[in-house]
């Protein structure tokens, strides 16, 4: 009980410390005042043979006057004090409400009150408003292999770079995270506002310097001019994050303007991701099958699946695209998981020498649990293992090694073949060859295409030819258009081909036509 009531005590001391102190002080005073008062007979009102020591009335006015004062005064004292304090706090919530706390720029409701104050007083003729949104490179690695504290050091210098790169009327804001954007009025035009952007990446160009060591960065710009892309804020800030997405895209430091084409592009990409989860859903994606043909006898070694879809306002999209929207979206695994669930269910048909070959997106060479989903759909379609080819590119394969040696090698050992799709564009390299277990290297279409016409592309073709057949590896070349082409592969010694001389993609029902029609040559041009 007694601790408890030590603690309360304790507790309202440190609440009204300042009020306990004026009430002493003014105790202290008045006390001090009425002795004083009473000792000495402040106000002698009778003679000294008279005086004795008591208060009059006038000495205790004296001493309640002198007590209100000091109230008084004590009051004002403490309402200064709050008034001091209110300011303060008052400063910090519009430093919070305007200012990024981290970096000291202003945040983004700053940014879009001077971007509507820049509105409200159009440029002069010839003149524009220009909004840079800055987005930038290698953040995320920062933040990844260090930590948090580096990445905001990072930020802040920065920040401290992108205000010296600017005009002194100029204004640079922290969006959050690693964007930043820029107003700059009264730009003599656009090759003003690419001189400005320009500036801003060379000032970006040198490493930034932190507790953990030098980290390289850089920014993407997409730039917005006022009137000419639009005349409120809203607007024009959409339209310079669009240019901003296409300057990200080539991934390095880069400038774009926006363009009318790049909001329509956005705008069908916007209605395709929301379209495609839909599609798988409702099995609206068709498969068609491309043969491979053995390039001597003519006769179809494999089919070749990829996907298709007829969108109603997009009209088709084929395979590539549709993979480009499926890993955004984070739909790639149940994109290539129907595709594959769809071509297993067609391959049984075929007869048991036709194998179906089937592509795969780098991301999935990252997922250890695809060789799991692939046991399960091919048991589902009662296809064998041995009739199925996956294929993939040099590239993906370089991504991240280990993850794709150890994920192919998992489902090579189910029996599915691995094929090398675009051999000899990417990362050709024994090392590929010798360490990742391949089945088939398909040589690219760009140098079958050329070898008529060029004889280096003839003798890329024919070392290419030559090191899949010492290794022991099936060799396939894409694009075949012609019979000069086809007779050169055979001279050379590559075994199978594909493309528009023999057959475009076709439906299951037509490949099934076409396997009934062997072991005549299959000749279709298109």
């Amino acid at each position: 009980m007694n601790f408890r009531f030590s603690l309360w005590l304790k507790e309202m001391i440190i609440r009204y410390r300042f009020t306990l102190t004026d009430i002493a002080m003014i105790a202290a005073v008045v006390i001090a005042a009425g002795f004083g008062i009473w000792q000495f007979d402040a106000f002698p009102n009778e003679s000294a043979a008279e005086r004795n020591l008591t208060f009059e009335l006038d000495e205790i006015f004296a001493v309640c006057a002198l007590g209100f004062a000091l109230f008084g005064w004590s009051r004002l004292r403490a309402q200064r004090r709050e008034i001091g304090r209110r300011r303060i706090a008052e400063e910090q919530a519009r430093a919070l409400a305007f200012e990024d706390t981290l970096t000291g720029l202003p945040n983004r409701r700053q940014f879009d009150a001077a971007l509507n104050a820049a509105l409200a007083a159009p440029p002069g003729a010839d003149a524009v408003h220009a909004v840079f949104m800055l987005d930038l490179n290698g953040f995320k690695r920062i933040n990844d292999l260090h930590d948090h504290p580096t990445g905001d050091e990072a930020l802040v210098q920065t920040a401290i770079r992108l205000r010296r790169a600017i005009r002194d009327n100029d204004m640079v804001a922290r969006l959050g995270g690693d964007e930043f954007a820029i107003l700059a009025r009264h730009l003599a035009g656009a090759e003003a506002a690419a001189t400005l952007a320009l500036r801003i990446i060379e000032a970006l160009k040198n490493p930034v310097h932190t507790g953990a060591g030098e980290h390289a960065i850089g920014a993407g710009i997409g730039i917005a001019l006022a009137p000419t892309d639009g005349t409120d804020a809203e607007t024009l800030l959409r339209k310079a994050d669009v240019a901003l997405y296409r300057a990200k895209a080539l991934g390095r430091s880069a400038l774009r303007f926006f363009e009318e084409e790049m909001d329509h592009r956005i705008r069908e990409r916007d209605v395709l991701e929301r379209d495609l989860r839909a599609a798988i859903d409702t099995n609206k994606l068709e498969v068609v099958y491309q043969p491979r043909i053995d390039l001597k006898s003519g006769a179809i070694i494999s089919f070749e699946a990829t996907a298709r879809w007829m969108h109603d306002q997009c009209g088709e999209l084929d395979t590539a695209r549709l993979v480009a929207i499926a890993e955004t979206t984070g739909l790639v695994q149940a994109l290539v998981d129907d595709l594959l669930r769809t071509a297993c269910r067609d391959a049984p048909g075929w007869g048991g020498n036709v194998t179906l070959s089937l592509g795969i997106p780098p991301a999935l060479l990252k997922d250890d649990t695809f060789g799991l989903r692939i046991v399960a759909i091919l048991g589902e379609s009662g296809l064998p293992a041995s009739r199925l080819e996956l294929e993939i590119t040099e590239s993906a394969l370089v991504a991240d090694l280990e993850a794709a040696k150890r994920v192919l090698g998992a489902i090579h050992e189910t029996g599915v073949k691995i094929a090398l799709n675009n051999f000899g564009t990417g990362y050709s390299s024994l090392y590929h060859l010798r360490n990742f277990k391949l089945d088939t290297i398909k040589i690219d279409r760009s140098f079958v295409q050329l070898m008529a016409e060029n004889p280096e592309s003839a003798a890329i073709v024919r070392a290419l030819v030559g090191l899949g057949s010492g290794l022991g590896l099936t060799v396939a070349a894409e694009g075949v258009q012609n019979e000069q082409q086809q007779t050169m592969l055979v001279n050379e010694g590559c075994q199978q081909g594909l493309g528009f001389l023999f057959s475009r993609a076709v439906t299951a029902d037509e490949a099934r036509r076409q396997l009934n029609g062997q072991p005549t040559p299959i000749r279709l041009t298109v």
